[in-house]
């Protein structure tokens, strides 16, 4: 059955989570500042796209948009049994490494059927400045097979989090914006498909080129 939202102790998780541990660190320990979060509905299917440089992203964009963001996680953590039903809870399901297969795909829409919100990184990798350079489709594809509009969203700043060989973030200054919803396309044509997927790297770019 097709639930109107996330399940309740998703949501339990999620805040939790967010209000006692990513929301203190990203405002008192990053001086994190967010923009544009009127632009997020508050419920319903929603592939939020971004653009990635830390390893931090993930939790930072899901507190930012005020919901469970689900975001694929590698397929090892779902081999420990506590574990896996925790993140599973919170919204990840397994991607084999290196491998975007069809059961993720599937695993994704389901998501998105349940009014999830849905995480891509638009690259489908972490760039070293945070600029999106050549996006993929895949972001686009589950939008138009889900029927959900897009939300592009611009971290400026994490990719300066973790120093080569440090273990330790840095306090640097991350600043988050959040952009105008995107339609989703009306179809799976690959022409459209492209079309979407650069409107979504510019405005994620533009946001970026802001900075600070």
């Amino acid at each position: 059955m097709v639930k109107s939202r996330e399940p309740f102790i998703s949501l339990a998780l999620y805040h939790a989570f967010k209000w006692s541990v990513v929301s203190p660190m990203l405002h008192a320990y990053f001086r994190g500042q967010i923009h544009g979060e009127e632009n997020v509905p508050r419920s319903g299917p929603l592939v939020v796209v971004s653009n990635h440089a830390s390893y931090f992203d993930p939790p930072i964009v899901s507190n930012c948009v005020r919901r469970p963001v689900a975001y694929m996680a590698k397929e090892e953590l779902f081999e420990i049994p506590v574990l896996a039903q925790a993140i599973k809870l919170y919204g990840a399901y397994p991607v084999s490494r290196g491998n975007a297969d069809r059961t993720t795909i599937r695993a994704a829409l389901e998501y998105l059927e349940n009014n999830w919100a849905v995480g891509v990184f638009l690259q489908g990798t972490r760039t070293p400045d945070g600029k999106i350079t050549d996006p993929k489709r895949g972001a686009a594809l589950l939008a138009a097979k889900a029927k959900a509009p897009l939300l592009p969203v611009s971290l400026w700043g994490s990719e300066r989090i973790l120093e080569k060989g440090s273990k330790i973030p840095r306090a640097v200054p991350l600043t988050i914006r959040i952009g105008q919803l995107i339609d989703a396309p009306s179809s799976t044509n690959k022409e459209e498909l492209e079309a979407i997927t650069q409107k979504c790297a510019t405005a994620i770019n533009d946001m970026h080129d802001l900075g600070r």
